[in-house]
């Protein structure tokens, strides 16, 4: 290993990955800290400039330099983990002031008691804690869930840790007897180091693209999945669940109530108000809903103005309160739709669930039910008879 050669590789590696991340946030501004990241690459890629070039500027350049540089790629990589996450990004008034610290004392030691060994201590000090940070940050959501997450927050945490102990190896150094280190050992370190930091380079470039990946697998999969108004799960993924949920109570022995929903009169609005009026009712409608249901219950839209709903380890009269909290509550809040107020009320068809059921046949005794609720009235709710299998 040859240190000039190791620098000049990761010289062009760091310039690589930040074309290439700069590439993918061009055309890919949506995905939350790629560009964040990509300015990490970028400070990396000065950092490694600087050191090749460093001869050519005066010392105390060239040490404000490195030591900005390298503390600015950890903090724009906490960023990009932070905006990834969908979490707050802190004040920079910290950062600032740590990177002018670290500036300011490098200089120290540069000007008015040269010590290499205390800028190189330094130099790990700001972005070690910062890569630290980052790790800590994406280990959320569970490794079977998001492993891309896992991965690369271990591989940061790893280079985080390496950087704040890596002072300790040259303390491996042995002296002569004129108290002179070992300059060959010392030499060996600082390939290793660099060896290292090339590697975590490239490792954490690869990181950062499986987590591109996995954003856009998520955003491809909610898209599959949800119905785009109203957020809730679409006709198909609602069915999909319902077919689990109903096999997981068949299992445990448990009641599984389903609603189907309906909503009253909801061409007259369409007609009256206008497709936004509509849709801000159909908005309207899940948010009520969702006050009444807990964590655990699903709701899906099942098209147009119908909705359905399970309520898992619920009994049939705890699935008719919620039903007829849910009438009362959307009867009594009607819609703002810019300044008009829209009048609503739903129809709504409860069923059980029965041993050997499937998706489909207790959905048809809810809609039968909720169509009675039409009849009689509407702005009711009807609970289907349970069939009998022996």
């Amino acid at each position: 290993m040859h240190s000039p050669t190791l620098i000049v590789l990761a010289a062009i590696l760091a310039a690589l990955v930040t074309t290439v991340l700069y590439a993918v946030w061009f055309f890919n501004k949506n995905i939350p800290g790629l560009r964040l990241w990509t300015f990490s690459f970028l400070s990396a890629s000065v950092f490694c400039t600087n050191l090749l070039v460093r001869d050519l500027f005066p010392e105390l350049v060239s040490v404000a330099l490195t030591q900005s540089s390298i503390a600015l790629a950890a903090y724009f990589c906490f960023l990009g983990s932070r905006s990834y996450m969908g979490r707050t990004l802190p004040s920079h008034a910290y950062a600032v002031a740590a990177i002018a610290a670290l500036v300011g004392v490098s200089v120290y030691f540069t000007v008015e008691l040269p010590h290499m060994g205390a800028r190189f201590a330094l130099s790990g000090l700001v972005s070690g804690v910062y890569f630290v940070l980052t790790a800590v940050t994406l280990a959320r959501g569970g490794f079977r869930n998001v492993p891309a997450r896992y991965i690369f927050s271990g591989l940061v945490g790893f280079h985080g840790i390496f950087v704040l102990l890596r002072p300790l190896l040259f303390r491996l150094t042995t002296v002569d007897s004129l108290g002179v280190p070992d300059a060959r050992l010392i030499d060996q370190l600082s390939q290793y180091v660099v060896l290292e930091s090339t590697v975590a380079l490239v490792m954490m470039a690869f990181g950062i693209l499986m987590l591109t990946n996995e954003h856009i697998t998520t955003e491809l999969r909610h898209l599959a999945e949800v119905d785009p108004l109203t957020s809730v799960f679409n006709r198909r993924a609602f069915l999909t669940l319902l077919e689990k949920a109903i096999s997981q109570a068949e299992r445990t022995r448990q009641s599984l109530p389903v609603l189907v929903l309906d909503l009253d009169h909801f061409k007259k609005i369409n007609d009256t108000w206008g497709h936004s009026g509509g849709d801000d009712v159909l908005r309207q409608f899940v948010l009520l809903s969702n006050r009444c249901l807990r964590k655990e219950d699903v709701m899906g839209r099942l098209g147009g103005e119908e909705f359905a709903i399970f309520l898992p380890n619920a009994d049939g009269p705890g699935a008719q309160a919620v039903a007829e909290r849910l009438r009362t509550l959307v009867q009594a809040q009607p819609v703002q739709s810019g300044p008009q107020s829209i009048a609503l009320t739903v129809s709504i068809g409860v069923a059980l669930c029965v041993r050997g059921d499937s998706a489909d046949a207790v959905l048809k005794r809810a809609d039968t039910a909720m169509y009675l609720a039409k009849q009689n009235g509407r702005n009711r709710v009807e609970v289907a008879e349970t069939p009998l299998f022996v």
